[in-house]
């Protein structure tokens, strides 16, 4: 018995060997394609090149003993092979899921590191101008009551700037956070953008909206829906030469109701597109999409909020400038879509 495994030994290898080699060889080109494939493979090779070899052992003639071997690699076979499925599909489930969960991270950790340096440097002016003339006023450098008033209002007005930049980062991580909930209501869109619009008035640009009765009431929070319009509208109000129009239309489709506000920016570089509502992101052309509050938290402001109401926002180059789009879901019938 002993001689007779010698003697099949050295046949089995030489069969059941290229059958391995292939099966490495196409384990190598998928591995990377398919988890699910690569687990199938991974069973069916050793099958393979085990039969290989007992073929090879009975010289490819029919025996008892190989109708018993391709018997047991079969049971063998349709055990297995569901399994490897099973468990390459998880696995590339968990994969795909830590690959993902990799990639937000550092696309996170990014968006910190460039809300830190933004904030650090926008800060650090207004900080460094309210030091300069709280010295001049303490060391009796300014002592005209004209000069003295003037200080106090650059004072003012710098404060004002970095409590603005404060909020905004308090409104950040509250429309970021993932657990806001916001009470909705029934909202008529018209009042709403009108309210914006006064707010963020501007002397040098047009504001437009269409006729008002073809607005839809929409189902949001009224202070937020306000703060995200206000966002836009300030972007699209800096962002558009003097004596340019920035023009609101809205109107619905199906259960979805939309604002457009559309400005005369010049438009975005298609490369900056799909970061705009990234946290802390400058962009690389001349339009910032929310300089207001010196790093970029507009957009992204908007963005979180509008997701706590169940809506969403975009933006888009359009015409000569750049149109944002807001969707909500409405809360009572339109008498007349726009479009």
């Amino acid at each position: 018995m002993i001689d007779g495994l010698l003697e099949a030994a050295p046949l089995a290898l030489l069969f059941s060997l290229p059958v391995a080699v292939v099966g490495g060889v196409v384990l190598l080109r998928i591995r990377r394609r398919s988890l699910t494939a690569t687990m199938v493979a991974l069973v069916l090779v050793p099958l393979a090149a085990a039969l290989v070899g007992v073929l090879g052992v009975s010289g490819f003639m029919y025996t008892p003993q190989l109708a018993d071997t391709v018997v047991v690699c079969l049971v063998v076979a349709a055990v297995t092979v569901p399994a490897g499925l099973l468990l390459g599909r998880r696995v590339a489930r968990e994969a795909m899921w830590q690959r993902e969960a990799a990639a937000a991270e550092r696309r996170s950790e990014e968006s910190r590191r460039r809300l830190v340096a933004g904030m650090s440097h926008d800060l650090r002016s207004p900080l460094a101008g309210i030091s300069g003339m709280a010295d001049a006023l303490v060391d009796g450098v300014v002592r005209e009551p004209a000069e003295v008033r003037d200080y106090l209002g650059r004072i003012r007005r710098e404060a004002t700037r970095m409590t603005a930049m404060v909020e905004d980062l308090f409104q950040l991580s509250r429309a970021t956070s993932g657990t806001l909930q916001l009470t909705l209501e029934p909202l008529a869109l018209a009042e709403v953008a009108s309210d914006a619009v006064a707010a963020e008035s501007h002397p040098d640009v047009a504001v437009t909206a269409a006729a008002p009765e073809t607005w839809p009431t929409v189902l949001a929070s009224d202070t937020d829906l306000t703060r995200v319009l206000r966002n836009v509208l300030a972007n699209a109000v800096r962002h558009t030469p003097a004596g340019g129009t920035v023009r609101l239309s809205a109107g619905a489709r199906g259960g979805e109701a939309w604002l457009h506000v559309d400005d005369g920016c010049g438009g975005v570089p298609e490369a900056d597109l799909p970061f705009l509502f990234d946290v802390g992101y400058r962009g690389s052309g001349a339009r910032t999409p929310s300089e207001h509050s010196g790093a970029g938290l507009g957009l992204s402001i908007a963005h979180g909020l509008m997701a706590a109401q169940g809506g969403g926002i975009s933006l888009v180059n359009h015409g000569e400038g750049c149109r944002v789009e807001i969707t909500l879901a409405v809360a009572a019938p339109v008498a007349r879509v726009t479009t």
